[in-house]
């Protein structure tokens, strides 16, 4: 991408964010992909590409550790459990009912392997909260639901890279499923990263008691970022849970001391400028990807793989939520919770990472797969975020009368 193409993507992306500032529930991202799908039609744009490595090293590290020390610690504190339980055992569930129904449903169009089926299903998991939760929270007492959505993103993201990776290697080898060598290395990469984030997070921790300017503690941020990121993936274990686990850690430092308080309005400061610029680029720049990717041949396999993300998805979590009494009482024992829950699920960055990491691997069998998720990401992204206001306003005042 040369500075010109980058220039104009980042005044079309200040331009909606312009436009977003007069209005309440504009779906940002939404527009954005559709802008970048637009674009794609356009000579000047033809040489500009989005792929696996440049999301993993350069967008989500920034994404995934601001998100996760903005996220106030009492907040992870009073939802840890349900948080835990959804981007862990939930996941895995989503997974293994997502990858049976796509398996079955391929049955209509062009037989799926179950492996194949499995590795879809993983790319199709992970929820991005963007632009959902700032709507939620706006809602009349949904901000617990809202916190538990951006909680358990910032989990399953990690979840679901290393599930990813796991039906990854059988797709390519051909190797046959193994529940126990699966839990193994589930365990061993989830460990390793969260270890190498606690390592990250405590030196971040010993590092702020030092005296020293505030533009110095700006870059030790991006250093423990993306350091935290890039040694995980060096290790060969989760990136992703290395950044947001140092992430969490310093959003409990700052919540616990008073005297933070100016600290973390320096580094809003920085960070709430970084991010807008990195979101606008990073969905216009999907929807530029997507569209060479986009076979309307496909489009009935898609929809209805959409709407059975959507219904796998209301079974996991109705199932997990009301069979614990605890849950069950705080979420009022109805359907909305579980409704909202299943709703703000939106499919977004770390999807279109898996999928572009498929493409990378440029593995015979693939091509059909890499067009389906990009459409039902597109699917998900498009009508969930759009749905979301109106879904959650209609929820809100039937449960009210």
């Amino acid at each position: 991408m040369i500075a010109q193409q980058i220039i104009t993507l980042l005044l079309i992306g200040y331009l909606i964010y312009l436009i977003d500032s007069k209005r309440n529930y504009f779906p940002v991202p939404v527009i954005l992909v559709l802008i970048g799908i637009g674009l794609s039609y356009i000579a000047f744009f033809d040489s500009v590409f989005i792929s696996k490595d440049i999301i993993f090293e350069v967008f989500l590290p920034a994404l995934l550790f601001t998100s996760a020390y903005q996220f106030k610690y009492k907040d992870l504190k009073d939802n840890i459990g349900i948080i835990t339980i959804l981007s862990t055992i939930g996941l895995v569930l989503t997974a293994i009912l997502m990858g049976y129904g796509t398996f079955w449903i391929s049955e209509l169009f062009t037989p799926l392997s179950l492996t194949a089926s499995f590795l879809l299903a993983s790319i199709l998991i992970p929820t991005d909260p963007v632009s959902v939760t700032a709507i939620l929270k706006r809602s009349k007492g949904e901000k617990r639901i809202a916190d538990v959505v951006e909680g358990e993103s910032m989990v399953n993201d990690g979840t679901s890279v290393v599930i990813f990776t796991i039906f990854l290697s059988m797709f390519a080898t051909g190797e046959q499923f193994s529940t126990l060598n699966f839990l193994t290395e589930f365990l061993i990469v989830s460990a390793g990263g969260i270890g190498i984030g606690f390592i990250f997070g405590l030196l971040l921790k010993k590092l702020m008691i030092v005296s020293f300017k505030k533009h110095e503690l700006v870059m030790l941020t991006i250093v423990i970022a993306y350091g935290a990121f890039y040694l995980a993936d060096a290790l060969e274990v989760s990136g992703v849970l290395a950044t947001v686990t140092a992430g969490m850690m310093l959003s409990h430092e700052l919540g616990m001391k008073e005297d933070y308080e100016s600290v973390q309005r320096h580094l809003n400061g920085f960070w709430d400028i970084v991010i807008p610029i990195l979101l606008a680029l990073l969905f216009l720049l999907i929807g530029i990807e997507a569209t060479s990717y986009l076979s309307v041949s496909l489009w009935t396999f898609a929809v209805l793989l959409f709407l059975l993300s959507l219904l796998t998805r209301f079974i996991v979590v109705g199932g997990l939520v009301y069979t614990v009494p605890v849950w069950r009482r705080e979420f009022k024992d109805d359907l909305t919770a579980t409704s909202l829950l299943t709703w703000s699920g939106i499919k977004g960055t770390m999807s279109i990472a898996l999928v572009l990491w498929l493409e990378a691997e440029n593995i015979n069998g693939s091509s059909e797969m890499i067009s389906l998720a990009f459409a039902v990401i597109l699917l998900s992204l498009i009508l969930q975020s759009i749905g979301v206001y109106p879904l959650t306003t209609y929820l809100t005042n039937k449960h009210d009368e």
